[in-house]
């Protein structure tokens, strides 16, 4: 397998952020994908996979073992089912099946992610999560083994799967769609909002917070708190829409994390909610 050592995590993060890596390789296949594991355990570091690198804030000592680059991407219709490569555009699966007459997956429009983080994540928008639509994915576990898991299997909750607490890669992932004359037309209502709405020519990891639920957006609360504009170095709260925080100026780890403090501790003092962030934090 083609291993390189003069890697940045940055290169691979929505937000821009992140520092050297020990050890990357792409995956493209299952077989490379089982390949990688094996000469992880064998040279004994820890594996990190990404997709999009959305969702992560790496961390500015980059990563001490080995990142892989999950581009298994490949898309297959059968009739009201597609199966997909974990390496897929989230987003480009959402413009395809509605451009099919397909709904369950309008959502993912926009999202820049992909299909395995979306499953692993359970990404949701909308009023729609991806559990919905899911009939199953396959992993792969550290140790070598493949599996199928029914979505009944995966205990998804709000941004949360089992995947969260297991050691491996998602491989790829079913969908059951429905017919919809009207999904297409829904697509582009919704990236049309989102473009108008969230700050995409910024980078960003997408939202920060987690909702805190009860019809009650963490956004809102942000704009309330008056927070918008608010930094830390080259970080900032987007004065667009306050859920998302900035790279605005070679940002580091370590000032989006201070930001996302101070956010948290002044939304708590004026509404007595605490925020829980819903970005990752990715460090070795």
């Amino acid at each position: 397998m083609n291993i390189q050592t003069n890697r940045s995590l940055s290169e691979f993060s929505t937000f821009g952020i992140g520092g050297p890596i020990r050890y990357f390789s792409e995956i493209r296949t299952e077989e490379k994908a089982v390949e990688a594991f094996a000469w992880a355990k064998e040279n004994k570091v820890p594996v990190l996979v990404i997709g999009k690198g959305s969702n992560c804030l790496f961390d500015d000592a980059g990563y001490d073992g080995l990142v892989l680059l999950n581009k298994i991407d490949f898309c297959q219709f059968h009739e009201l089912d597609v199966h997909v490569g974990a390496g897929y555009s989230f987003s480009l699966l959402g413009v395809q099946t509605a451009r099919r007459g397909l709904s369950g997956l309008e959502f993912a429009s926009g999202i820049p992610a992909s299909v395995g983080g979306a499953v692993f994540m359970n990404a949701g928008a909308n009023g729609k999560e991806i559990c919905e639509s899911l009939q199953s994915a396959v992993y792969l576990h550290e140790s070598g083994e493949r599996r199928e898991y029914l979505t009944s299997e995966l205990k998804f909750s709000y941004r949360t799967s089992l995947f969260q607490s297991m050691k491996g890669c998602i491989l790829s992932a079913t969908f059951h769609l429905t017919p919809a004359s009207e999904a297409r037309k829904k697509q582009l209502e919704i990236i049309d909002y989102r473009m108008k709405t969230q700050p995409y020519k910024d980078k960003s990891a997408g939202c920060i917070f987690r909702n805190p639920g009860n019809g009650v957006t963490a956004g809102a609360l942000i704009d309330q708190c008056g927070l918008k504009g608010l930094s830390v170095g080259g970080a900032k709260v987007s004065e667009m829409h306050a859920n998302f925080i900035v790279n605005a100026n070679r940002a580091t780890a370590k000032e989006v994390l201070e930001l996302v403090a101070q956010v948290q501790l002044r939304v708590q003092e004026k509404t007595g909610i605490h925020l829980e962030p819903e970005v990752r934090v990715i460090t070795s």
